[in-house]
């Protein structure tokens, strides 16, 4: 159900509003119910960059230890290890 509401606004900013309402193919009641709806309608919540990445798929790795046993000893030869 509509109802109606009656604003005060500037005669030429009015105009112009009216002038961009056609261009648009819309009515001025109708720009300012959508310009309304902008800030009561909810978002959803933006993810952070933490739950971003942790809701990235987890890769499957070995334990810990080995990869460092592996990092040294492929790096043995390059740096002299």
């Amino acid at each position: 159900m509509k109802a109606k509401l009656n604003l005060t606004i500037d005669e030429q900013l009015l105009a112009q509003v009216k002038a961009y309402a056609t261009q648009k193919h819309s009515s001025v009641s109708e720009l300012v119910e959508s310009y309304f709806r902008t800030f009561i309608v909810k978002k959803p919540p933006e993810k952070g960059i933490v739950q971003l990445i942790e809701s990235l798929p987890k890769p499957e790795i070995q334990d810990q230890a080995d990869l460092a046993k592996d990092y040294f000893e492929d790096n043995a030869d390059k740096y002299g290890f």
